[in-house]
């Protein structure tokens, strides 16, 4: 599956004004904080997934703030 964003012309962000970098702040990427970027290598991306799929202890984080 594949999906381009509305504001990406030839690698500059129509929306920011600077080049594209997916993700970036003010990237309208973030806003749904589930988008997961590939670094091209399916092994490398499949040991990033893994590394995410850990438990989160929400009272520690809840603790932090």
């Amino acid at each position: 599956m594949g999906w381009t964003c509305q504001y990406d012309f030839q690698g500059y962000c129509k929306l920011l004004k600077v080049p594209c970098v997916p993700g970036i702040k003010g990237c309208i990427i973030n806003k749904g904080a589930t988008a997961i970027f590939s670094t091209g290598s399916y092994e490398e991306d499949k040991k990033q997934s893994e590394q995410k799929s850990e438990e989160i202890d929400f009272s520690e984080l809840a603790k932090r703030s």
